[in-house]
Parts: C-alpha cells; structure tokens; sequence
C-alpha cells in the first residue's frame, strides 16, 4: 500500500510561499480545502480509486470464498446426506438378514425340536415293543421249559416205576430161587422134610 506524500515545509516549498498568501489564519476553512485539492487532489483521487478497487476486491474474495465455503458445506452435506442413507441402509439391511437368519434358525430348532421328540417317541415305543416282545418270548421260553421239564419229570418217574417194577419182579424172583436151591439143597442131603398135610 502506497504512502502518501509528506508536504513540503512552507520553508522549504518556494512556489508554495509565492502562491499562498502570507496570513494562513486569515484564509477561510473552504479555501484551504481548496488549496489541498490542488495540492493533494489526484494523489487522493488515486487512492480512494486503489481503496475502491481494494475494497471491491476484498469483497470479491469474501463472496468467492463464502460461496465457496458454501458449496463446500452444501457438498459436505450431501456426501453427509448419503453416507449416512447408506449406513442407514446396510444397517437395515444386516438388520433385516439378521431377523431373517434368527427365524430361519428358531425354525430349524423348533424342527431338529420336533424331530428328536418323533424319534424318543419312536424309541419308547420300539423299546416297549421290544420290551413286550421279550417279555412274551421269556413267557413262552419259561412255558416251554416248564412244560419240559415236566416232560421229563413224567419220563423219569415212568422209567423209575418201571425199574422199580422191574427190581421188585427180580426180587421176588430170586427169592423163590433161593428157596428153590434151598429146598435142593436140603433134599440132597436128605433133610428135606415134606410138611404134614393137615387131616
């Protein structure tokens, strides 16, 4: 920024002293505005002129940045704007394939749920069954068994009674043999005595 000139002492300035009259105070306020009008009037001129164009400049640069701190506030909201539609959206969309999976997946349990009861069912009742099953085949194994055994029980005591029958026919031969060879015996000996006949 340009300096303005310093005056010149009247001193100093001779075409001064020869064009001001030699009373200043006497002069009224208008003529020296006047007199430095002349002096100092294009040097002004020129710089209310610099002044004007500064300020206008100035002005200029505060619109030119203002607008745009404007379109970058205006562009930073819209890219605000949008991330955060999108952040919106994909926290929708997680949260929709959330809720989605959680279903899928309490389905699925309530399924494996109802599969595991169907099949505990299906063992009770094949092991009651089976159970049944045993108990009849050990009933019948038990029946079979006792009816064999009673068999045999039969089949002894006819085979014992039929020994027994047996050993009591030798017997009873041999006694009668014995009494036989007793009887030889005796009438070899001639001690054999014919018992006497009752009259």
């Amino acid at each position: 920024m340009a300096t303005l000139p310093t005056p010149q002492p009247e001193e100093t300035n001779p075409e001064l002293t020869l064009v001001r009259p030699r009373s200043v105070t006497e002069q009224s306020p208008g003529n020296v505005d006047k007199i430095r009008d002349i002096l100092f009037g294009n040097q002004m001129r020129d710089y209310e002129a610099r002044f004007g164009r500064l300020e206008e400049s100035l002005q200029k640069e505060a619109r030119d940045m203002r607008d745009a701190t404007r379109r970058r506030f205006d562009s930073l909201e819209d890219y605000l704007k949008k991330e955060l539609e999108s952040l919106e959206s994909r926290l929708r969309a997680e949260s929709e394939e959330r809720s989605e999976a959680a279903t899928r997946l309490s389905r699925e349990i309530r399924e494996l749920s109802e599969s595991l009861n169907r099949k505990l069912r299906e063992t009770q009742e094949s092991g009651s069954s089976a159970e049944r099953s045993l108990r009849r085949d050990l009933l019948q194994q038990s029946q079979d068994l006792n009816d064999e055994i009673r068999s045999r029980i039969d089949q002894l005591s006819t085979i014992v009674d039929r020994r027994a029958g047996e050993l009591r026919n030798d017997k009873a031969d041999r006694s009668s043999l014995a009494a036989l060879f007793t009887e030889v015996a005796l009438r070899l000996n001639n001690e054999f005595e014919v018992p006497a006949l009752s009259e």
